[in-house]
């Protein structure tokens, strides 16, 4: 009997120890970028690049009231309830009005604005786009249907979870 436990044990120790080194080189390995690559990429490259190099940066979204605005720096200031945001725009922002193409000189003080931006290495933030005014209706009716969709697929998932069966009371 001790004989037998001692081949089980054996034979599955063995079986893992072939199977590790197996499993270890198969993991799939993430790609760097070489020194050359990241050392070619100048200032002037656009975030979009940095990330698929770095994998790193990811455009965040914002929404607020602008506060500020520096035409010669050509940032603009959100400010929040704790601390205030601000953000540069470059000439790779996407900018719009209403759903319309705007400019740097349609941002104005007091306005609602919305849009995405890149946190920089440097820690400022860089606008990738940038939308003033309240939500126009093409935007609302978007955001009503995606809100219906996903109701719609929360209440398709939530019989699938109490499919159960129930017990009954009989009397």
């Amino acid at each position: 009997m001790k004989h037998n436990n001692f081949l089980i044990i054996s034979a599955f120790f063995a079986i893992v120890a072939t199977c590790l080194p197996i499993h270890t080189a198969a993991a799939p390995t993430k790609a760097f970028p070489s020194p050359d690559a990241s050392s070619s990429a100048g200032a002037d490259a656009s975030p979009a690049t940095a990330v698929s190099a770095g994998g790193k940066m990811r455009a965040t979204p914002f929404k607020g009231m602008i506060a500020a605005v520096d035409d010669k720096a050509k940032t603009f200031t959100i400010a929040g309830k704790e601390n205030s945001r601000v953000l540069k725009i470059t000439d790779k922002t996407i900018i719009t009005k209403g759903g319309q193409p705007a400019t740097m000189k349609d941002i104005v003080a007091n306005e609602e604005v919305r849009g995405s931006s890149y946190k920089m290495p440097d820690g400022s933030m860089e606008a990738k786009m940038v939308k003033l005014g309240p939500l126009t209706e093409a935007e609302k009716a978007d955001k009503e249907a995606r809100r219906a969709k996903r109701e719609e697929k929360k209440a398709a998932t939530s019989p699938a979870a109490s499919a159960s069966p129930s017990v009954s009371p009989s009397t």
